[in-house]
């Protein structure tokens, strides 16, 4: 086991009796909403992991070392703290270095949970190809993240606040299995449908964790993207765009880059939504923790 990484003492029980676990991201609780809402809504998605039969596992960086399984006081301490640095791939290694505390993107909540042997993440939405990245470059490392590491990702699609056309491409060419949750149409985060169809929608959790198996029994490596829309009563309709159009405009002739783009067009689309948008927000996640306890369940259920 990697001498850097803490994990529960229950998530550790479930994962060596084969029994189902979700791993759980901590961006969300730092950088997503404010306190006491944040750490309101991270034990309420961990309690509906439980509902379907699942243990949770909300993943950090505390005091540089890798938790897998936070405790009720470290969820406190995370969602109270204004000294957690966003923690991509390209960061842990000075984080763990210098004892720090770092809130895990999808991407590093991916690294540490193939490194504890956790096979299903649920999230809200994945990062992926920046509008303009033809000449900013910006490309999530989310993406990359996929193509490599054995982690299965439910989520509500990615935000369109990025490009999605070229996202799915980038995907397609790392071979990353696009997947709709009872849905042909990929899901834009906020909204059900994107204009873009995935190629294959599976029927319910068991046929997800058949897919699972399929892809890594013969060793193909990298994760899938299983894109859950948000439910119909919690989508916004298409108004949300012109909120995005204007937000990145903003954002543009403020000059705000690289990692700072995306907190700051969120917190702005919250604004001009009066609020609407963080409350879809919330209700897509509580769908994926769902379908991503259902999955691994499901997924746990095959490899006894």
């Amino acid at each position: 086991m990697n001498k850097y990484i803490d994990i529960n003492h229950e998530v550790k029980e479930a994962l060596e009796n084969n029994k189902p676990v979700v791993a759980l991201e901590s961006t969300i609780i730092s950088h997503g909403m404010p306190y006491p809402q944040n750490v309101q809504t991270a034990r309420r998605v961990e309690e509906i992991v439980r509902e379907q039969g699942a243990i949770p596992a909300t993943i950090a960086v505390i005091g540089g070392r890798l938790k897998v399984g936070l405790t009720s006081e470290e969820l406190e301490f995370f969602g109270q703290s204004s000294d957690i640095l966003k923690a991509s791939r390209r960061d842990l290694p000075y984080i763990i270095a210098n004892e720090l505390h770092g809130a895990t993107t999808v991407a590093t909540t991916m690294i540490i949970a193939e490194m504890a042997g956790i096979k299903v993440f649920v999230t809200g939405g994945i990062g992926g190809v920046h509008r303009g990245a033809a000449e900013s470059f910006d490309i999530s490392a989310d993406l990359q993240e996929l193509a490599k590491t054995d982690v299965a990702v439910v989520c509500a699609g990615v935000k369109s606040i990025l490009d999605i056309g070229l996202t799915l491409e980038y995907l397609e060419t790392q071979g990353v299995p696009v997947l709709g949750y009872q849905t042909k149409d990929f899901p834009a985060f906020y909204t059900r449908q994107s204009g873009f169809e995935v190629l294959y929608s599976l029927e319910n959790a068991e046929v997800a964790a058949k897919t699972l198996k399929a892809k890594w029994d013969m060793n193909l490596k990298g994760g899938l993207v299983i894109a859950n829309p948000v439910p119909k009563a919690e989508a916004m309709d298409e108004s949300i765009n012109e909120a995005i159009e204007s937000s990145l405009s903003e954002c543009n002739k403020k000059g705000i880059k690289g990692k700072d783009i995306t907190p700051f067009l969120l917190g702005r689309i919250k604004e001009v939504t009066e609020g609407r948008s963080l409350e879809t927000n919330i209700a897509l996640v509580y769908n994926n923790a769902r379908v991503g306890g259902q999955i691994a369940k499901a997924y746990s259920l095959l490899n006894r």
